[in-house]
C-alpha cells in the first residue's frame, strides 16, 4: 500500500488522549501530526478511559489536514489487543505501534489489523535494543503490510541501552543514521524522536537540525511551544526551492529530454537531482496550501 511519503509530517505533537483540553487545543495548532497516546502519558488505571477519549476525539473530527494518529498500548501489555481492535474502527489516519523489535510483532500487528480499512496506516516505534540489528528487515515489511513509517524512541532506547542522552545524542547518532537508511531502502517515512527540553527552544532548533541533517522527515513533540521551530527547520527554505525548481525546469528543455546529466546555473544536475527536487516542491507546495 501507498506510504505517502511525499506528505509533510515536519511535526508530530504526542499528546494524552484523556486530557480534554488539549485535544481542543490541538485542532488549533499547526503541526501536521497529532498523536493521541494511549501508552506512556497515560497511567494504567485510566487505559481504557483513554481510548474510548481517544475514540470520540476522533470521530468529532475537527482536525482538519492534520494527520491523526492513536498510540496504541503493546501487544505485550492487557490493553494493547483491545487498543488495536478499536483503532482499527476508529477512523484514525495510522496506529503507532511501541516497542516494535522484530518483524514477527509487524506481522502480529497486521494481524490484528485485519479487519480496518486499507487507508489505515502502521507506524512503529523504533526504541529496543532487540530491534536495532533487525531495521532493515523490519523495514521490508512495508512490501507486505501496513507499515509507512518509522518514529524513534529515543528515551526508551536510553533506558534500555543504559546511556546517557545528552543534547548531542553521542551514544545514538549510529542507531539514527541506521534507521533512516532502512527507512529509506524501503519506502518507510521516518520521524526522530522527541527532545526532552521544551522550554529550551535553541536547544530543541540545534536537535531538530541535527534531524534533519540525518535525513529525518520531521520530528516527534512533547509540547506546542516546539512545533513552530520543528516546522521551520524540516520546510524547505528559499534557496532549496529556488534550485529544485531550476532543476525541474532544466530537464523540461526540449534539448535536455532524455538526458541523464545537465547543467543547472553551473553546477550538474542529475535524474537522481531531479527526483529530490520534484519531492521538495511537492512538499512545499502542500505546506503552502495548508
Amino acid at each position: 500500500m501507498s506510504t505517502q511519503i511525499d506528505r509533510p509530517r515536519r511535526s508530530a505533537l504526542y499528546l494524552p488522549a484523556t486530557n480534554a483540553k488539549a485535544l481542543a487545543k490541538a485542532r488549533t495548532l499547526p503541526a501536521d501530526v497529532v498523536i493521541l497516546d494511549l501508552e506512556d502519558a497515560v497511567a494504567p488505571d485510566h487505559k481504557e478511559a483513554a481510548r474510548a477519549a481517544a475514540l470520540a476525539a476522533v470521530a468529532e473530527g475537527g482536525f482538519g489536514r492534520r494527520e491523526l494518529v492513536i498510540r496504541a498500548n503493546g501487544l505485550d501489555t492487557p490493553w494493547g489487543a483491545d487498543d488495536l481492535a478499536a483503532i482499527a474502527q476508529s477512523g484514525a489516519d495510522a496506529v503507532l505501534v511501541p516497542k516494535v523489535s522484530s518483524p514477527a510483532d509487524i506481522d502480529a500487528c497486521q494481524i490484528a489489523l485485519s479487519a480496518a480499512p486499507a487507508s489505515l496506516q502502521l507506524w512503529a516505534m523504533v526504541e529496543t535494543c532487540a530491534c536495532l540489528p533487525q531495521l532493515d528487515a523490519i523495514a521490508a515489511k512495508a512490501r507486505s503490510t501496513r507499515l509507512s513509517l518509522f518514529v524513534m524512541g529515543t528515551n526508551d532506547l536510553a533506558k534500555e541501552m543504559r546511556a546517557k542522552l545528552t543534547p548531542e545524542r553521542t551514544p545514538f547518532l549510529p542507531f539514527l543514521s541506521l534507521a533512516v537508511a532502512a527507512a529509506r531502502a524501503h519506502g518507510v517515512a521516518i520521524l526522530d524522536g522527541v527532545c526532552n527540553e521544551f522550554r529550551d527552544i535553541d536547544l530543541f532548533r540545534a536537535e531538530a537540525e541535527q534531524g534533519l541533517l540525518y535525513g529525518f522527515d520531521g520530528k516527534s513533540l512533547i509540547h506546542p511551544n516546539q512545533i513552530d521551530p520543528c516546522n521551520a527547520v524540516f520546510s524547505p527554505s528559499e534557496d532549496e526551492l529556488a534550485w529544485a525548481r531550476a532543476v525541474i525546469a532544466g530537464f523540461a528543455l526540449p534539448e535536455n529530454l532524455g538526458k541523464g546529466a545537465i547543467q543547472v546555473e553551473g553546477k550538474m544536475a542529475e535524474l537522481l537531482h531531479l527526483e529530490q527536487a520534484q519531492r521538495l516542491v511537492a512538499v512545499a507546495e502542500q505546506i503552502a496550501a495548508g
